[in-house]
């Protein structure tokens, strides 16, 4: 399995009238997350589309247990628990605050695909090489 935390603040801007995180914010803190956790192994998101792969998403779940509010930090942990075979590839991720309770829990689901052709692909060799050693 393959794992990363990377901390977010929550911003003003991210809350609404009830000082709660607007639950459409989550989505962009698994993007961050996802970002960072593929920038970790030394390749980036970037480097997978200058190699023609684009990773659209066809899922997003998510399920909301506690608020977080303006100015927490907090801690989104990245999990793909297992190594993607074909076209499909799922992360999991948690956040908590700063006191280490689980505040939202996710998965989002993309798909490797071929920037040009809009055909399924897999996983670029390159990164595919550098996240198998988590799964012997």
């Amino acid at each position: 399995m393959f794992e990363t935390s990377t901390q977010v603040r929550v911003r003003y801007a991210e809350t609404d009238q009830m000082n709660v995180v607007y639950h459409g914010n989550y989505a962009q803190y698994f993007e961050v997350a996802r970002a960072e956790s593929i920038r970790s192994l030394g390749f980036t998101y970037k480097d997978m589309e200058a190699s023609g792969i684009i990773m659209p998403i066809i899922e997003l779940h998510c399920k909301y247990l506690r608020p977080a509010h303006y100015d927490d930090l907090l801690t989104v942990k990245t999990q793909l628990k297992e190594l993607p075979a074909d076209h499909r590839v799922e992360f999991h991720h948690e956040v908590y605050n700063e006191s280490g309770k689980l505040l939202t829990i996710g998965k989002v689901v993309l798909y490797f695909l071929n920037a040009v052709t809009k055909e399924k692909a897999t996983m670029p060799k390159e990164l595919l090489d550098k996240i198998q050693p988590y799964f012997n």
